[in-house]
């Protein structure tokens, strides 16, 4: 199963990263259309540990698949990939209503 990304919720405060702020993910389900909206790491977690494939589409169609990351500290977060370079796909959808 795939989703796409289709928006982000940011939480308030600082962040050493701006991947970090994502705080929840929308997305519509491929095939059924189904939609649901999931934290960050339960997001991380149906990628990582599941197994889940979750891509967002630029403004030309291009897909950019999202991928696991975690810093130095410990901290896991999602960012997007295309032709293996990490890109900022994630950060620039729209805020959620």
């Amino acid at each position: 199963m795939s989703v796409r990304v289709i928006c982000i919720n940011k939480s308030g405060g600082f962040h050493a990263d701006p991947h970090h702020a994502v705080s929840h993910l929308a997305w519509t389900e491929d095939g059924t259309g189904k939609t649901g909206k999931n934290t960050r790491l339960e997001m991380y977690d149906w990628i990582k540990n599941q197994n889940g494939v979750a891509y967002v589409l630029d403004s030309r169609g291009n897909k950019a698949f999202v991928a696991t990351r975690e810093n130095a500290h410990g901290t896991k977060y999602l960012q997007t990939y295309a032709d293996q370079v990490w890109t900022d796909n994630l950060l620039a959808l729209p805020e959620c209503s």
